[in-house]
């Protein structure tokens, strides 16, 4: 039997994880898996639904009726409907990690992660992969930057896409969804104990892929697949 290689990516919010992560994936022909994505797709749907996404009873009503697909190009369908652009409107942000938090949505994002993970050589990116979702991952990294870094990364990267709002705004945003991740009851942000931590705040992005890029020739046969 084939033996599959993963590759885990965690960290607070706005630290990079998903761009590097995508680059990555490109680079060694590694399936990439967003779960922020994924609990971003369930907001959606959550406030579609006109349901309250930090009251957790009535979100998790949603649980078995939200169909969530990541395609290869990049596109999150959300029942068949392209939610791409969507999931990253700033009320989907604001309310993201209140939905993480709840124990039955993460249970059951978790099941359709792991399930994606066994179809190859995967890189994954959240806040729990390698102390929850990939507890066996042979690479774990733990993403970080000061918060006024990762505050004016998302800003410019909101305007780019066309979102409204004030660098104040995401400072806030980022310090409140800082504090609910890693203070869940059930899998809070936090880097495993075996993970490598990595400091990006004065690093650019190309730096940091080519720092991690270093990390997995080093300790997988991945480079056999490298462009």
């Amino acid at each position: 039997m084939k033996k599959f290689y993963s590759i885990a990516i965690d960290g607070p919010a706005a630290a990079g994880k998903s761009s590097v992560a995508k680059i990555l994936a490109n680079r060694f022909n590694l399936i990439y898996i967003d779960t922020g994505a994924m609990y971003r797709a369930f907001t959606y749907a959550v406030l579609k639904n006109n349901l309250d996404p930090q009251n957790e009873e009535e979100s998790c009503k949603l649980i078995g009726k939200v169909d969530i697909e990541l395609l290869e190009n990049g596109k999150v369908l959300v029942n068949n409907e392209d939610v791409t652009k969507q999931i990253r409107d700033f009320n989907v942000s604001s309310n993201v990690s209140y939905i993480a938090s709840y124990k039955l949505i993460r249970l059951e994002m978790v099941k359709l992660q792991r399930k994606m993970a066994e179809k190859g050589n995967v890189i994954m990116d959240g806040r729990d992969i390698g102390t929850y979702v990939l507890p066996n991952a042979n690479i774990k990294i733990y993403q970080v930057a000061e918060l006024k870094e990762r505050a004016k990364r998302r800003y410019i990267e909101n305007l780019e896409k066309g979102i409204n709002c004030t660098l104040e705004e995401v400072i806030k945003d980022l310090e409140k969804r800082d504090y609910i991740d890693s203070h869940r009851a059930f899998a809070p942000l936090k880097p495993a104990d075996d993970a490598i931590l990595l400091d990006t705040t004065k690093y650019n992005k190309d730096e940091v892929v080519e720092e991690i890029s270093k990390i997995i020739k080093e300790n997988t046969p991945l480079k056999e697949y490298e462009k």
